[in-house]
């Protein structure tokens, strides 16, 4: 990418903006929803979210208005495949996405487009366990494949999976995701085969004649250690291998770190390496990475030893340690420490080959937020203003010292559908009404708008934001 030409922008994801308007199949969360809608907030499901799908023409010019030059959003599998078997196509999906790809890069807004985005077709996960098994590596290629030979000339950057880590501890470790079971193998061996089958997307895109670059967008989370204490140094590096490394060693450089293999030896876990495996990661890696940081990761060595009776779980490494008198989003009970966006971007241009990377996602979420709406009608939201603001000085300044970063994207354009919290915490610069479909831009749009026009990223070695 041409350094001088910065991707502001924003990212979502299909089924968390589009709702379940045509789709051909369900995913984990539609059929989820169907049978467990109590575990969604306010009992809302994934059925219509902020209906993008009969709004991505509207959505597409308040992101020109904005001044917003990309966006990143996911291709939902269940749209475009009606058959997994045959592989037999959606003809309507695929029609809707070349049109709102077309609303957007019409607009000026380039796309940028990510396989999955923790929406696993449900007729595959109750077939063959998603994941978990080959065949499904198979036809996530094959999806692939489909996804390029449509839309390679709208596409101007591919991202294969949303942070696929994050995918498989909710799936496996938190009770968060559906199947919710607590099983460390499965988590680990559905990262292994993430990654294998990220390296075989990138195979597969290298061997045609398509034309853009591939990455993958990772969920960073930087590993600080309570004290320099040999026991909670330890506890510090297993959070980042199991956190970080797990994916930008393989993704990024080729090869897993020698304290992965060691992870899987002495703790037994059941994951079937195989070399010819390692062979296609070798030579397939990433052109680029997307990074979502939203915290830090802040451990110590566990305080005391795993009951042997309890299966293994992540706190028999490591524990999470709240720094006292932190500054907190406690909507979301997380951590605020803008620094770490510099620390991430000087680790990569040191142990990463410097590679191309850009923020994939960062935002500020808030419950109730039309408390602070003006008498215009307004939300004033300076609390995503100052947020933002402080994350992008530290973006800056990794920038201007060299690190490879082209674009910084939040979550979200327009306040979107959250999983299990729905509309709980809003993170949109449009305000979203769940009553009447309405679209407004909040405050932080129209400093944001400012920001750009004064091209903030690229124009000199001033890194004063408040100019």
């Amino acid at each position: 990418m041409n350094k001088q030409e910065f991707l502001w922008g924003s990212a979502s994801s299909g089924p968390q903006s589009e709702g379940f308007f045509d789709k051909c199949n369900k995913s984990i969360w539609d059929e989820w929803f169907i049978k467990e809608p109590q575990r969604f907030h306010n009992y809302i499901g994934p059925d219509k979210t902020c209906d993008v799908y009969n709004n991505y023409a509207t959505d597409a010019k308040l992101m020109q208005e904005i001044g917003l030059n990309s966006f990143r959003t996911s291709i939902q599998w269940t749209r475009v495949i009606s058959n997994f078997e045959t592989g037999e196509i959606c003809q309507d999906g695929i029609e809707f996405y070349r049109e709102y790809f077309k609303s957007l890069n019409d607009a000026g807004v380039k796309v940028i487009v990510n396989l999955f985005h923790y929406d696993m077709p449900f007729e595959l996960h109750e077939q063959y366990g998603g994941f978990l098994s080959r065949e499904v590596v198979d036809k996530f290629v094959e999806y692939a494949k489909v996804c390029f030979d449509h839309f390679d000339d709208q596409v101007y950057l591919w991202t294969t999976f949303n942070e696929p880590m994050a995918y498989a501890k909710e799936m496996y470790h938190d009770n968060r995701i559906f199947p919710c079971e607590l099983d460390f193998d499965k988590m680990m061996l559905v990262n292994y085969n993430v990654v294998y089958a990220n390296a075989l997307c990138k195979q597969l895109y290298a061997s045609r004649s398509y034309k853009q670059k591939m990455g993958i967008i990772l969920d960073c989370q930087p590993s600080m250690p309570r004290s320099t204490r040999s026991a909670d140094l330890e506890a510090a590096n297993i959070a980042d291998l199991l956190t970080n490394k797990i994916y930008l060693n393989p993704c990024i450089l080729g090869e897993y770190s020698a304290d992965y293999f060691d992870f899987i030896k002495d703790n037994n876990i059941k994951v079937n390496i195989l070399k010819a495996d390692l062979e296609v990661i070798k030579n397939n890696t990433m052109d680029f990475v997307g990074i979502n940081y939203y915290r830090p990761t802040r451990v110590k060595a566990p305080t005391f030893l795993p009951n042997p009776k309890v299966p293994m779980q992540l706190d028999h490494f490591f524990e999470k340690y709240d720094l006292p008198n932190c500054r907190m989003n406690n909507y979301r009970g997380w951590e605020i420490y803008p620094k770490a966006i510099y620390d991430i971007g000087v680790r990569i241009k040191d142990e990463y080959n410097n590679i191309e990377w850009f923020i994939s996602e960062n935002g500020m979420g808030v419950e109730d937020e039309e408390r602070f709406r003006d008498s215009a009608g307004i939300i004033q939201d300076d609390y995503r203003i100052e947020f933002i603001k402080e994350h992008l000085y530290w973006l800056k300044k990794t920038r201007d010292e060299g690190s490879n970063c082209f674009g910084y994207h939040t979550w979200t354009f327009i306040d979107n559908w959250s999983w299990l919290n729905a509309f709980k915490n809003r993170y949109g610069y449009v305000e979203y009404n769940l009553t009447t479909g309405e679209r407004k831009r909040k405050a932080s749009s129209y400093w944001i708008e400012e920001l750009i026009k004064n091209e903030y990223m690229t124009k000199g070695d001033n890194n004063d934001i408040n100019q």
